[in-house]
């Protein structure tokens, strides 16, 4: 079992239609029939939504997904229209709230990966290999990859796992030409992300990305990025100078969350089908600063 522990009652706007109540964001839509995307401070853990917040999160991912849009335009358009809060919109929705294009979004997760970690290392401890890519003997926690690869995985429900998928299974679900955009602009993205992170002392180990693709005025359609972008809810950020491979390294994420629900402290057994418990505040305070940090890292901005 798994899934909210405390499932939130969706706000109701006049003029917007409640869609969806994901892990971390809700989704209206507008009479113009524009997405209305409201990033809460909801976190996840575990395949669990905790039932303890973290102030400005939301906030957080918002301002960091627009920043980094600004930073790959000429890589790939993005879905955003507007960060104007609609009309009789809560003001806690203020600088959370994003006005986005309809998408025909595509079923995959787009994973770049230029460290081995996490599932990923798991895989490869027992094939060599990852998403059916063969790599080299030799590597650890916190390898750097001979290059970045696409590993791509299925979606999942709130409460479920998603799962890698190969190249090849991707191509067989969306078709070849689709599968061939998403590798190519996951892993360009990746690679500006990587290059921006580097230069601010930040290893970026993984990230993942969400399409869609937008009708064009010629009868065709645009392949759009999608959702967020290279946040710590979406990525793997590593402070450059305490990498060391062949240990878990270091990050700038909710890892603090995840060590404490795994302690003694919490009295939790996450292999039980019981909820996690609340968050003690220092844990909180941990995870909020941790979040708040990457943010002004990587974009050289105070958080204010």
């Amino acid at each position: 079992m798994s899934g909210f522990v405390e499932k939130p009652e969706p706000v109701q706007v006049p003029g917007l239609t409640h869609l969806h109540t994901g892990k971390v964001r809700d989704l209206y839509r507008n009479a113009a029939g524009d997405l209305v995307m409201v990033a809460s401070d909801r976190l996840s853990a575990y395949d669990w939504v905790l039932p303890t917040e973290i102030p400005d999160k939301g906030r957080v991912l918002t301002r960091l997904s627009l920043w980094w849009f600004d930073q790959l335009a000429d890589l790939v358009p993005n879905h955003v229209l507007s960060t104007e809060l609609p009309a009789g919109a809560p003001a806690d929705w203020e600088g959370r709230t994003l006005i986005c294009t309809s998408l025909r979004m595509v079923p995959v997760e787009c994973v770049a990966r230029g460290y081995l970690t996490g599932s990923g290392l798991v895989e490869y401890n027992e094939s060599r290999t990852v998403c059916g890519l063969a790599l080299p003997e030799g590597l650890v926690d916190g390898s750097e990859l001979p290059a970045p690869i696409f590993t791509p995985a299925t979606k999942a429900a709130v409460g479920d796992h998603d799962e890698n998928v190969s190249y090849e299974e991707v191509a067989r679900q969306v078709g070849a030409e689709t599968a061939a955009q998403l590798r190519r602009a996951t892993l360009d993205v990746y690679g500006r992300a990587r290059d921006i992170a580097r230069d601010r002392g930040i290893i970026l180990a993984d990230t993942k990305f969400e399409f869609g693709f937008a009708p064009t005025a010629d009868g065709g359609e645009e392949l759009i990025i999608a959702d967020e972008v290279l946040t710590p809810d979406s990525s793997r950020f590593w402070p450059a100078a305490d990498w060391e491979p062949g240990r878990p390294q270091p990050s700038y994420d909710k890892q603090f969350v995840r060590d404490w629900l795994t302690s003694p402290a919490s009295g939790w057994d996450r292999r039980s089908e019981q909820p996690p418990p609340a968050l003690p505040q220092e844990i909180v305070d941990a995870t909020r600063a941790k979040y708040l940090e990457a943010y002004e890292l990587l974009t050289g901005m105070p958080w204010k």
